[in-house]
């Protein structure tokens, strides 16, 4: 076991390894589900692309023409050799959301498509009805790959389609700012009190007329019958959410016929009614830039940040650790020779620490190890959340990483409409190859400088920003390797950045109908 963790241990700085049995590894390798491209909307040539995977002169792409939503502004980079290609990906829509007919009798009517039975072909189909446009949203996203470019490059072209398909299940009610949400569908006044007149009783006078007992006449409503008022944005949450789920399931079932390789974390932001939704799963990030003030607007997942999940997952289920792991964290690896001292350590139920009598079960190695961007779960992986990964064992080992991954994404919202927007307002998303080597602090004051000496009405200043970031980031080849200013050593990771300016969202008042 100490060999094969070793070995898992060394292989981590590389990448991450997948083990798979030896029948599998005689089979021919599946076909691709999709071939490596950079983002659409980048539209280069397979020739540019090419050009692009450089790992010497990296050299930074930008928008060829500025023509994403609200003018925004993308800039990406590959990595210094981590891998072979660039395993970030992007993506960007504007996506209509079409009220169908209600009645299931009209010639017109067009069923609700569940995105459980998503086709394989490459888009869905178009939707030949009467619909009629009611409401957009627009869509960013970045998707950080690792173990191969296949699942962001797969969840880059779907994700926004799962989106859409959640949110046409609530498009009626978001239609009627209003409308409190219907706690079942197809009620046309949701009742939060249920009155006499609609012939229940309340509990004590059930019981009463069951016995025979005649009872006062009831007045009072129930408390039971009390509901809950859902708020129209937790529909979008919950359509977000769902997306998420429905996403990975999505990869799961296309890996059976298609090479898929890896995973991703995901970064997405929904504008919808007036509010930015910004999803993320992973350990990318998102800020906003307002007035010169710093508004974090997503939070990172990270084996550290998740140890009390992951150790209660561990503890409730301890047959995922195998016979190789302990759900406990210690300062640092236990040794023999410690067996029967008093040791620190700490379980999913502490924040602090406390010391134990280590025992002979203590000697396996620890579900989380590792300390920063080392940290790691189960010797293999350093993120927490994200889509994918359905293969991915500990090294030389039957033991899943999947059961400790999570698809669930932390949703936070930002009101847009309930502020006023300047030209140097804006949001900033980014994969952590930006983050591991500029804090927020010097990436927004590096943003506002540059906007600062942009003329305000200049269309591409949004891209020119973020390609300057990236440089920033990236730095300069030297003897050293890539350096940044202080001579720090710069990112060799592939970096992806989005700057999206806010006051285009101020123009974009919501008019449901």
């Amino acid at each position: 076991m100490m060999t094969r963790v070793r070995s898992a241990v060394s292989s981590i700085l590389g990448g991450f390894m997948a083990s798979g049995s030896s029948a599998h590894e005689l089979r021919p390798d599946p076909p691709l589900r999709f071939p490596y491209s950079r983002p659409d909307f980048l539209a280069l040539s397979p020739d540019e692309v090419e050009c692009s995977a450089d790992h010497v002169s990296r050299p930074i792409l930008i928008l060829k023409e500025m023509k994403l939503p609200w003018a925004a502004g993308y800039a990406e980079v590959i990595n210094a050799g981590k891998s072979p290609l660039n395993e970030d990906q992007a993506c960007c829509e504007v996506i209509e959301l079409r009220r169908r007919p209600a009645d299931p009798s009209s010639p017109s009517y067009t069923p609700l498509r569940r995105r459980s039975s998503l086709p394989s072909a490459d888009l869905l189909e178009p939707i030949h009805s009467t619909e009629v446009k009611e409401l957009n949203f627009h869509y960013w996203a970045l998707f950080d790959g690792h173990g191969g470019s296949g699942a962001a490059v797969f969840t880059a072209k779907f994700l926004h389609l799962h989106i859409e398909e959640q949110l046409q299940e609530v498009l009626e009610i978001l239609q009627n700012p209003s409308l409190q949400p219907p706690t079942c569908l197809g009620e046309e006044n949701p009742i939060h009190h249920l009155h006499p007149s609609a012939g229940c009783l309340s509990r004590a006078a059930s019981l009463r007329g069951a016995t025979g007992a005649p009872g006062p006449t009831y007045t009072t409503p129930p408390r039971f019958f009390m509901e809950k008022k859902i708020k129209q944005e937790s529909l979008v949450v919950g359509a977000i959410e769902n997306a998420f789920k429905e996403m990975d399931a999505h990869i799961a079932r296309e890996r059976m016929l298609y090479s898929i390789s890896g995973g991703c974390t995901a970064l997405v932001v929904v504008y919808l009614l007036g509010k930015l939704y910004v999803a993320n799963a992973g350990d990318s990030r998102a800020l906003i830039i307002r007035g010169g003030e710093i508004i974090p607007v997503s939070s990172s997942f990270t084996p550290e940040s998740e140890r009390q999940r992951l150790q209660f997952l561990a503890h409730l289920q301890p047959s995922l650790l195998g016979n190789d792991f302990t759900h406990l964290e210690f300062p640092r690896r236990v040794t023999k020779k410690e067996v029967g001292k008093r040791m620190l350590h700490r379980d999913f139920t502490m924040n602090g620490w406390a010391y134990k009598t280590v025992q002979e079960e203590d000697l396996k190695f620890p579900l989380i190890f590792g300390e920063g961007k080392k940290a790691r779960v189960l010797a293999t992986i350093g993120i927490t959340r994200g889509l994918g990964d359905h293969d991915l064992k500990v090294h030389d080992s039957d033991i899943a990483i999947k059961p400790f991954l999570s698809c669930s994404p932390e949703v936070k919202i930002y009101n847009l409409s309930e502020y006023a927007h300047g030209a140097d307002d804006v949001m900033i998303l980014a994969t952590d190859g930006l983050w591991d080597v500029l804090s927020n602090q010097e990436v927004v004051e590096a943003v506002s400088c540059f906007l600062g000496n942009c003329d305000p009405d200049d269309q591409h200043r949004y891209t020119m920003a973020a390609q300057d970031l990236v440089m920033k980031a990236r730095g300069v080849l030297r003897d050293q390797g890539w350096r940044i200013a202080g001579d720090r050593l710069g990112s060799g990771d592939d970096i992806s950045v989005f700057i999206i300016p806010l006051m285009h969202g101020n123009s974009k008042q919501p008019q449901p109908s």
